[in-house]
């Protein structure tokens, strides 16, 4: 091969490279500066959009996460298009490659949709929001975060839970805290030689006088049972919701107090044995 030409053609190359390099390198800067810049203020949009969420009283909290992660996903989607754009890659024919993927990637991931669906399901018809406390037949607790995928709990006893949406979503879910007032319902068991009608204005009393217990409705008291070992008294007062535990150990506590002071006892079970003594028979008297 002739070194003459040899040498024309590297240096064209040269002039094509250095041409090309002249162009490209500063968009590719360019772009990656822009993904940067992009990626830091999606985050940062995030956490303004959580902020301000979390000053409007009008808003539930339990739309703070989904919307915050929102705003921050569409902002990363605006800084890839204008990225790729920058280093004159077509976004029209990106948005079909990606449509595809999204395509691929949604049958493979179709746990994961779900979670979202799940996700805004629940935000939507919002059977919690952020602070109630919840049971489910997967988990039981009080719902810290509600995310796109998974709710954060934390249990009574101070563990933390994450549960997929999915999950929350095709269960049936009990809200302890969503309505205004509860009912504390509560049983005393009285020896069935106690007087019942006595027992019975011991309790309604009880329920009168605490402060906690509303009016309307009255207090209840009844005859729920007649167990193996005692009569079961039963009490019903309705208070608010914020007071149940305590209404409920504190009535607990002075149910047993106020019926023993009254005279009436709390029997613990107990059977009674009869014993029968049979004549032997003939065979064991002749041995």
């Amino acid at each position: 091969m002739d070194p003459l030409n040899m040498s024309q053609q590297a240096s064209a190359f040269l002039s094509n490279l250095a041409t090309w390099a002249t162009v490209t390198v500063p968009n590719i800067v360019i772009a990656l500066i822009v993904v940067l810049v992009g990626w830091w203020l999606a985050g940062f949009a995030q956490r303004r959009a959580f902020r301000l969420i979390e000053e409007q009283p009008h808003i539930d909290s339990t739309l703070r996460s989904i919307i915050s992660s929102l705003v921050r996903y569409a902002i990363l989607t605006i800084v890839l298009l204008a990225a790729l754009g920058q280093v004159g890659i077509q976004t029209t024919s990106v948005l079909t490659a990606l449509g595809a993927i999204a395509i691929a990637i949604g049958l493979a991931l179709q746990g994961t949709l779900s979670n979202i669906a799940a996700g805004i399901m629940l935000v939507w018809l919002r059977p919690f929001r952020v602070g109630d406390a919840i049971e489910s037949t997967s988990a039981a607790g009080t719902v810290r975060d509600v995310g796109l995928f998974a709710t954060e709990l934390q249990t009574f006893d101070g563990v933390f839970v994450f549960v997929p949406n999915s999950e929350l979503w095709n269960s049936r879910i009990k809200n302890y805290t969503r309505l205004p007032t509860r009912m504390v319902d509560l049983k005393f068991g009285v020896a069935y030689s106690d007087d019942i009608a006595k027992g019975l204005a011991v309790l309604r009393d009880l329920g009168k006088a605490d402060t906690r217990v509303a009016a309307e409705p009255a207090p209840v008291v009844f005859v729920d049972e007649l167990a193996d070992s005692a009569v079961i008294l039963g009490l019903r007062v309705w208070v608010s919701t914020a007071d149940y535990w305590a209404t409920y150990r504190d009535f607990l506590e002075r149910g047993k107090v106020a019926l023993e002071a009254a005279g009436l006892s709390i029997p613990f079970p107990q059977r009674d044995v009869h014993l029968f003594q049979t004549p032997a028979s003939p065979e064991r008297r002749a041995a």
